[in-house]
């Protein structure tokens, strides 16, 4: 039996030209790089096909494709129909306008969860439904541990449950959590879930219906795309939900009904580089080539997932040896554990002070709430400015992490 490849990291980068001036980049929870097909793609359709598509003419004709096949794969990717992801401009967007989609299925009286744990983004347009009526009740972390515990959120449902809204991994503590275990618990208690995994997606393969989720959310320029965001949806629900676009847009025209405008052309068009680039990386690695897309992708996030538990250890191990760093979040790198999205804060210094520290290196990482405003303020870290955040990914070099490691000791 050949022995399992690992992550060719030097092959990876070479198709991240944004690497090549020096600065190692440890804010990639905020944003990853474009790979070079999506750079080449959006050239592509800006240099050749910039017109309206869908129009009775070649170059038009062009365009709707190059379109279409971008919802097609990047629905692929997560295991869904290409009528069950909206593109759209941001997670956050996508959410507000799935609130309002939602919105006539609540009655007063009726309840939602929410978490103090997530991005904004799958928070603030929930608690609105208040305005309705709607109770809003908050499944709180655990203070010591930091972590959602399943057992709190039990107390939480009762039969006036209508909705759960969680994260899948959190973009402060990097903590992931089973989203099958979870979307059970929920459909159980005869209740839909709607799962950001904006800060899962550039680490692990996502699969929708094996997960059973009713809504997942994820960004496409946090796992090597364009700034676009989608939203997944089962085709049921998508239908049920109130149309946002304009009153001739048939309520049985989905995702379109939920995408007022519709999509941007020229990004959405590029996003099929996101695919192409795992394919790459597959071939690389890989022999075989009978998998479908899906499957592919797992494949090289099973290498990526490796290579990530490799780099994130030496600044865990770091920030664990020293008694004034208090890590936010698991103090281990295990890939089941957590992706290496790596939070902290240093007793008795403003967070901001150590990226300012670090940037004379050449390291570029940041400190803030990450619009985890919740979290932060639960913690009681507000004061401190926030949390200092070290996120890698697979392109991330064991020589960026150790060159973090040397310049970040002296102060801490």
């Amino acid at each position: 039996m050949s022995e399992r490849p690992k992550l060719d990291v030097d092959f990876a980068r070479g198709h991240f030209p944004s690497l090549a001036d020096g600065w190692a980049l440890f804010e990639n929870a905020g944003g990853t790089l474009a790979a070079q097909p999506v750079i080449d793609r959006l050239h592509a359709y800006v240099s050749q096909t910039m017109i309206q598509p869908g129009g009775p003419f070649d170059p038009s004709e062009l365009a709707a494709e190059r379109i279409a096949e971008s919802q097609r794969l990047m629905a692929e990717m997560i295991n869904a129909a290409p009528d069950e992801v909206m593109i759209g401009p941001s997670t956050t967007m996508n959410v507000y306008l799935l609130s309002h989609a939602l919105a006539p299925w609540f009655r007063p009286g009726d309840e939602i969860i929410v978490t103090n744990m997530d991005h904004e983004a799958n928070n603030g347009a929930w608690r609105r439904l208040a305005e309705i009526g709607v109770t809003v009740k908050e499944w709180r972390f655990n203070p010591d541990t930091i972590e959602l515990e399943p057992d709190d959120l039990d107390a939480l449902l009762t039969d006036r449950t209508r909705l759960v809204c969680v994260t899948h991994c959190s973009n402060i503590t990097g903590s992931l959590h089973d989203a099958a275990a979870l979307a059970r618990k929920v459909h159980e208690a005869g209740a839909l879930i709607c799962m950001d995994g904006v800060a899962y997606a550039p680490h692990r393969r996502i699969d929708v219906k094996a997960w059973d989720v009713d809504f997942y959310l994820c960004s496409l320029y946090k796992f090597y795309g364009p700034h676009l965001a989608m939203l997944y949806g089962k085709r049921e629900h998508l239908l049920r939900a109130k149309g946002q676009n304009h009153f001739f847009v048939a309520e049985d025209d989905i995702p379109l009904k939920l995408n007022p405008g519709g999509v941007n052309h020229e990004l959405t068009a590029s996003a099929s580089g996101i695919a192409a680039y795992f394919d790459t990386l597959f071939a690389h690695h890989f022999r075989d080539t009978n998998l479908p897309l899906h499957g592919r992708v797992g494949r090289v996030y099973d290498l990526i997932a490796e290579h990530e538990a490799e780099v994130g250890k030496p600044l865990i191990d770091l920030l664990e040896s020293k008694p004034k760093v208090r890590i936010i979040g698991r103090r281990t790198a295990a890939k089941d554990k957590r992706v290496p999205t790596i939070s902290f804060v240093v007793e008795g210094r403003r967070s901001a002070t150590i990226p300012d520290a670090l940037r004379q290196h050449k390291l570029g990482l940041r400190a803030d709430d990450f619009y985890a405003a919740r979290l932060i303020r639960d913690l009681g870290l507000e004061p401190q400015g926030g949390v200092v955040r070290a996120s890698m990914v697979h392109y991330t070099s064991r020589e960026e992490v150790d060159r973090l490691v040397t310049h970040l000791e002296p102060l801490l």
